[in-house]
C-alpha cells in the first residue's frame, strides 16, 4: 500500500527488453535505502526491486502492466515519480493507494491560474471507472482531489510544491499518465453493479 505521497523523482538510466517484460534500472536519492524484494511505485506502478548496485537500482514490469500502464512509454533519461510502500502506524497524508494502475489517460488542457496550474485529463470510459467531485484520484502515483469531475474526463489543481516535485513540470498536452480510481469506490460501483 502507498499513499500517493511522491517521496523524489527517479531517472531513468537503462531501459532493457526481455521477452515480454521490460527491466527498469533507475537512480534516485533513495537507492541506498533500498532493498531486493522491496516494493517501490514507479509513476504509481507498484513494482518489485529484482537488482541493486547503487547509485542505480532495477525493476521489472511484466507485459501485462506495459499493456495498462504509461510504462512502455519510458525513455532513458525521462524522470518518474518515486514513493516507497507506507509504514503501517504512520500518518496518512494522501490516500489509500494500491499502485495498480486501472488505465491511462490523456492530458487535454493545462491552464497556469495565479501561482498554480489546473490540468485536465481524459480517460476512455469503456472500462466504467468514475471519479466524483472532491474524490481522490492517483495520476502517475500522485495523491490528488478531483475537480470538474465528468463522465470520462476530471482536472487536478497543482500547486507550486506538487509541481516541482514530481512529474507534473514535465507534462504537455497529449501527454499519457497512470490513473487508479478510488479503492473504496471501486468496490462500492462493484457491488451496485451485481445487485443490477
Amino acid at each position: 500500500m502507498f499513499t500517493g505521497i511522491i517521496e523524489t523523482l527517479g531517472k531513468i538510466h537503462r531501459l532493457r527488453k526481455e521477452g515480454g517484460n521490460l527491466h527498469i534500472t533507475v537512480s534516485s536519492s533513495i537507492t541506498e535505502e533500498l532493498k531486493i524484494d522491496q516494493s517501490v511505485s514507479h509513476n504509481g506502478v507498484c513494482l518489485t526491486v529484482v537488482e541493486k548496485d547503487t547509485p542505480y537500482y532495477t525493476v521489472t514490469a511484466i507485459d501485462e502492466t506495459l499493456q495498462k500502464t504509461n510504462l512502455s512509454e519510458l525513455k532513458e533519461g525521462q524522470v518518474v515519480n518515486l514513493e516507497r510502500a507506507m509504514v503501517m502506524g504512520s500518518r496518512l497524508d494522501g490516500h489509500l493507494v494500491q499502485g495498480h494502475v486501472d488505465q491511462t489517460a490523456v492530458c487535454k488542457k493545462i491552464i497556469r491560474n495565479n501561482g498554480s496550474w489546473l490540468f485536465s485529463f481524459e480517460y476512455d470510459p469503456k472500462h466504467n471507472n468514475i471519479t466524483i467531485e472532491k474524490g481522490s484520484i492517483t495520476v502517475d502515483g500522485v495523491s490528488l482531489t478531483v475537480v470538474n469531475s465528468e463522465k470520462n474526463a476530471f482536472s487536478v489543481a497543482i500547486i507550486p510544491y506538487t509541481y516541482e516535485h514530481t512529474r507534473f513540470k514535465e507534462y504537455e498536452i497529449g501527454s499519457i499518465v497512470n490513473l487508479e480510481f478510488d479503492v473504496i469506490g471501486k468496490y462500492v460501483a462493484r457491488y451496485l453493479e451485481l445487485q443490477s
